[in-house]
Parts: structure tokens; C-alpha cells; sequence
């Protein structure tokens, strides 16, 4: 793992959960990923750090991702879930996946909001989280706003941590205002809107802008 035992980082902290539950409910059960299960997630997830030439392609456009689409439904196949999970489970390999940036950005968005894809999906809410795993989604949330919104027209967008003072804007314009604790605002932003326990208010057309946006990478 990324970090040792005795004290886990946010994103390993992740990891482990999510390994757990995939553990608990075995490979066929489904996530909020369309037509994706448990395998399905777990083949991605080791695709994404073990495969140097079809991991880079699943955040690039068109071909590239129906290639690493291909390979990772190869993967599945091939592979049975305990030995996916735990290759997951067995931390990031040797590389840029261990590298402390990475880790505390990319590693615990994928690990984090693929968690909740799987936990949302088969009936768990929201969950208490650790102050230290708050600050760090809310880091995440702050550094990745506006590129998550960036197909958001017509209106701006700030983005609260409800019940704190911290608040930042994430698109110019006249906002509507987003407002949850970090997790739901980084769900909402990563395009798990249906999911998400968020508030959205404002002028009224800045509210439908907001809800008719299509949040994401």
C-alpha cells in the first residue's frame, strides 16, 4: 500500500474500504456506472494503474478510450474477482500512481467516488467521514472545479462546504451556489448528480443551468 498500516493516507483509506466491500458483495453486484458491476469496476481500476498503454487512454477522447474500453472488458474475462481485487487492494505498483500529488488528487477522487459508485448502488447513503478525509476531498474539490464544470454555459458557479465558511468559486458569471459536505460536492462534480446530497440555489437560470449540465471529466 501506499502508506504503512499504522497510518493510512486518505486515498489508501479508500482503497481498503472499497476492497472490502467489493469483498462483501461479490462480482455481480451493480454500481452506479451504467451497466457496469463490481467485476466490471474492479477490472477498471487495475487497468487504470497496471496497463502503461491502455490506462493512460481511458481520460483521452474517441478512439483511445474504446481502445482501453476493450482491453479492460479483456480483463474482465480473463480474470476472476478475488485475483482483480486483490491486485486492488495490493496498492498502487512501483511508478506515478505512488507519487504523493497523485495520490492525494487523482488516487482518492478514482478511489473515493468509485467507493461511493458501488455503495450508492446497492443502498448505503452517505457516511461519516474523518476530519483529515473532509479536508482533503475539499482540497480536491477546490483544485478540480472548474475543470469538472467546464461545460457548464450561461451562468457562474461557486461551491460551499455547508455549515463552514469555506467557499470558492469554481466558474465567473452570475452563480448559483453548490453547497454539501465535500464528498457530495466532489459526487455532484465527477457526474454523479442523481447521487449526490448537495444543494443547489440561486437565480432561477442559473439553478436549471446547473441541473441541466452534465458534470465530469
Amino acid at each position: 500500500m501506499a502508506s504503512t498500516d499504522s497510518a493510512p493516507t486518505p486515498d489508501a483509506r479508500e482503497r481498503r474500504a472499497l476492497c472490502d466491500l467489493f469483498a462483501r458483495l461479490g462480482p455481480s453486484a451493480p454500481t452506479l456506472l451504467a451497466g457496469w458491476t463490481t467485476h466490471d469496476l474492479a477490472a477498471h481500476l487495475v487497468l487504470r494503474e497496471h496497463d502503461v498503454i491502455a490506462g493512460p487512454c481511458l481520460v483521452l477522447p474517441g478512439g483511445f478510450q474504446g481502445f482501453a474500453e476493450r482491453r479492460q472488458a479483456a480483463l474482465a474475462r480473463r480474470s476472476d474477482f478475488p485475483q482483480l481485487v486483490a491486485r486492488v487492494r495490493s496498492g498502487p505498483p512501483a511508478g506515478f500512481f505512488r507519487i504523493g500529488w497523485v495520490r492525494a488528487l487523482a488516487n482518492l477522487n478514482e478511489f473515493f467516488v468509485h467507493h461511493e459508485d458501488v455503495r450508492r448502488a446497492n443502498g448505503l447513503g452517505p457516511r461519516a467521514l474523518t476530519p483529515d478525509v473532509e479536508a482533503a476531498l475539499w482540497r480536491n474539490v477546490r483544485r478540480g472545479g472548474r475543470f469538472l464544470s467546464r461545460r457548464l454555459r450561461g451562468c457562474g458557479l461557486e461551491v460551499a462546504w455547508a455549515g463552514t465558511d469555506e467557499r470558492v468559486t469554481v466558474r465567473p458569471g452570475t452563480p448559483a451556489l453548490l453547497s454539501g459536505a465535500p464528498g457530495e460536492l466532489l459526487l455532484y462534480l465527477f457526474g454523479r448528480q442523481d447521487a449526490a446530497d448537495v444543494e443547489i440555489s440561486g437565480p432561477p437560470e442559473a439553478v436549471a443551468a446547473v441541473r441541466g449540465t452534465h458534470f465530469g471529466m
